[in-house]
């Protein structure tokens, strides 16, 4: 599914009409592009569905920064070589703190955001599953991060799902792909920038459309917390029933209505 390519250091998967709108997918902490694969089925009959694996993320080489804003600076430049004016944003978890840095950087390039499972703040931040701990958390990390099997992986995913889930296999073996060490960068410069500032600020002084979609059971994020983005001037807020932290995983079909809707009813030209 997809045509492939790479390009400012990162692979990239293109689906759907290239004629038509394009919505730009980025992924959460050490994941990948993969991690929107149900979702990117669905949103490719009416779009041009643009995923990113960020630097040191599935199949893109590391990188010796992961602040978000250089982060948000090579998305920007892919932006500026694929020629679209605008685009919708959709993040995924701590993709959509790369979504809104890109939205602060080049608000010429964002149409409109999403964010889904989103946290808002660190103080929204709940006590971590214990696979997750376990796998991250120094003396024993490191190694138990070498030794990671499909298993063990598939274990920590539905670790922060709030019911059974296929996890894709590419998305797997893109999780595979990620090091110890660039992960514990990646979540160290993630953090760094929503302590910085919260993810609501940011966004309201942008005059963006905004949704935000949170699961009502999500393990890893207060689900309450969402509702700190009722500060941002017209966003939308939705909870999903019954579903964790991966909407796109537990409910892609759902997810996917909401991003359709937002993205051609909602958003209009800045």
């Amino acid at each position: 599914m997809g045509v492939h390519g790479s390009t400012h250091g990162m692979h990239v998967v293109h689906d759907g009409p290239k004629q038509a709108p394009p919505l730009l997918l980025i992924h959460g902490s050490g994941a990948s592009g993969a991690s929107w694969g149900p979702v990117a089925r669905i949103l490719a009959a009416r779009h041009h569905v643009i995923r990113v694996d960020l630097p040191g993320c599935g199949q893109s080489p590391p990188a010796a920064s992961y602040a978000v804003p250089g982060q948000a600076a090579r998305v920007a430049a892919l932006l500026d070589d694929l020629g679209p004016a605008q685009v919708t944003v959709a993040g995924h978890s701590s993709g959509g703190y790369v979504a809104t840095a890109l939205a602060e950087q080049r608000p010429d390039l964002v149409r409109s955001l999403a964010l889904v499972s989103t946290g808002p703040s660190l103080d929204a931040l709940l006590p971590q599953p214990w696979v997750i701990r376990a796998l991250v958390a120094p003396p024993f990390g490191p190694l138990l991060w070498a030794r990671r099997s499909d298993a063990v992986i598939r274990k920590g995913i539905r670790a922060t799902t709030a019911r059974p889930v296929d996890v894709p296999d590419d998305a797997v073996a893109d999780l595979k792909n990620i090091g110890y060490r660039t992960f514990r960068r990646i979540l160290r410069d993630y953090s760094a920038y929503v302590a910085e500032r919260s993810v609501p600020e940011r966004l309201a002084g942008l005059g963006r459309p905004v949704l935000v979609v949170f699961g009502a059971a999500d393990p890893r994020w207060d689900p309450r917390s969402a509702h700190q983005y009722e500060a941002v001037p017209g966003a939308r807020v939705e909870l999903l029933p019954g579903v964790g932290h991966i909407p796109l995983f537990e409910a892609p079909k759902p997810t996917s209505e909401l991003l359709l809707h937002f993205a051609t009813a909602d958003a209009a030209p800045a």
